[in-house]
């Protein structure tokens, strides 16, 4: 795998700086990531890039959390904007492919984005204590890396290269470059090409599928039988 060891490019996501160990250690199982630099590249077009996405999730996985209990996957985005629809692509792809539609947030029809992020956030704390939060976004960066994925370490800042001002999300991040940033961000993601955008998600959500595929059953509290009778 190459390595990424600059930042992620400017764009609709920015990467922020990891969980601190307090707040670490209060989710219950994640532990500071040890080499927060750490980051993978795969270019769409790549042979089985959908095979090294999930390769690289999985090498991600083993480095913010010795005893994984689960997996959220957070979509970020909207269907407004056909750059930034990166997310919710994905996660309407990932929710058809996965047994456990529940872990997945941010589909086309239910978005995560500005105005209902924190409500999100605060859902997920509060029914996956102690998860390991992907977050899925789309972002602007320099014409070469155009069409490149980046999985690495610590939490996304959406809607930083647009200048909105968001809570961080996810322990992990996996982000399409899908245009060029710099000037007019907002004109440039609404005028992004769907077909790379399409792509993109195809590729992220079959890797994301491969590793949520490998994750054990999650038994929902309704869903337990009566306790036996003891005797």
């Amino acid at each position: 795998m190459e390595r990424l060891t600059r930042d992620v490019p400017r764009g609709g996501v920015g990467r922020g700086r990891p969980a601190s160990e307090v707040a670490a250690r209060a989710a219950g199982c994640l532990s500071v990531p040890r080499w927060t630099n750490w980051s993978v590249r795969i270019h769409v077009d790549e042979p089985a890039a959908d095979a090294r996405l999930c390769t690289a999730v999985r090498e991600a996985l083993t480095r913010v959390t010795t005893v994984l209990r689960g997996i959220v996957v957070v979509c970020v985005g909207t269907d407004r904007s056909t750059g930034d629809a990166l997310g919710p692509l994905t996660g309407h792809r990932l929710r058809s492919m996965v047994p456990d539609r529940d872990v997945v947030f941010g589909t086309l029809e239910d978005p995560v984005h500005a105005g209902n992020l924190s409500e999100r956030l605060e859902t997920i704390q509060r029914r996956y204590a102690g998860h390991v939060v992907v977050a899925v976004d789309a972002c602007l960066g320099t014409l070469e890396n155009v069409g490149t994925i980046c999985v690495g370490l610590g939490p996304l800042r959406p809607g930083a290269g647009v200048n909105k001002s968001l809570p961080p999300v996810g322990d992990l991040y996996v982000t399409g470059v899908v245009n060029v940033g710099g000037f007019m961000e907002y004109f440039v993601l609404q005028n992004t090409r769907l077909h790379l955008v399409m792509k993109m998600s195809t590729v992220i959500s079959e890797g994301l599928a491969a590793v949520l595929a490998q994750m054990p059953a999650r038994r929902l509290p309704e869903q337990a039988g009566p306790r036996p009778a003891v005797r």
